[in-house]
């Protein structure tokens, strides 16, 4: 089960359907879901969720298990952006961006994490960012929402290890997705945020995809609580 129709989330479940996994994606936007439907060649399961809403996604959870009999991975794949300096920024805007970033990270691994626990088995997998760990400026509310969730994954990973269930992170460097393309196509945005990487390139969704299929495979059974930074050397200078 994926969270997220567009950049990450698509790149993703394209992955999946390759490999003959049974989908569902869950996102807010009607019109994601219905590119998302036409870009994939197997079936899915699609559902438009408010990620933020507990009881949207409970409901909606309940019936993707019920529906493929079981829920063996979850990817969290969710996020905005608002770039403003810390002083400029509203209180409707901070608590927009931790609704969306981090609140639906958390209620959709507690559902899910209610199917998994008992049944002893399961993946859960969210989307953090080098934002975690660097200090961007004009990035207070998503980086804070990137660590919170970290450290939200640390926890419920310790939790639920004896549980059998496996809780990881992937933490993107600079992606050219839906997000960032139009921040990336002003002024000089894109040349200097390639000049920071080592590899002397932004990365593409796709590139995302073989860590995800990892951590959700049988190869990554003892691995738990851990986040996968997937940067271009980003992170080392």
């Amino acid at each position: 089960m994926i969270a997220g129709a567009g950049g990450i989330g698509l790149a993703c479940a394209t992955a999946f359907a390759y490999v003959g996994a049974r989908i569902a994606i869950f996102d807010a936007n009607p019109e994601k879901l219905r590119a998302a439907s036409g870009s994939l060649t197997s079936e899915c399961y699609l559902r438009e969720v408010d990620l933020a809403v507990p009881e949207q996604v409970k409901t909606a959870v309940d019936a993707v298990e019920d529906e493929f009999g079981g829920l063996d991975v979850v990817l969290h794949a969710v996020g905005i952006n608002i770039r403003k300096p810390s002083l400029q920024l509203e209180p409707d805007e901070w608590l927009k961006v931790l609704k969306v970033n981090l609140d639906s990270a958390f209620w959709l691994a507690q559902a899910a994490g209610r199917h998994m626990v008992p049944r002893r088995s399961g993946r859960i997998i969210l989307v953090s960012s080098v934002s975690s760990q660097l200090a961007h400026p004009d990035h207070a509310p998503y980086a804070a929402t990137k660590a919170g969730l970290n450290q939200m994954m640390r926890v419920m990973a310790r939790e639920w290890a004896n549980d059998g269930v496996t809780l990881n992170a992937i933490a993107p460097g600079y992606i050219e997705t839906e997000l960032t393309i139009g921040y990336l196509e002003k002024e000089e945005n894109r040349q200097r945020l390639t000049s920071l990487v080592p590899m002397g390139r932004l990365g593409v969704p796709q590139e995302l995809t073989g860590p995800v299929l990892f951590l959700a495979s049988p190869h990554s059974s003892f691995i738990t609580g851990q986040v996968l930074y997937i940067d271009g050397g980003r992170t080392l200078v």
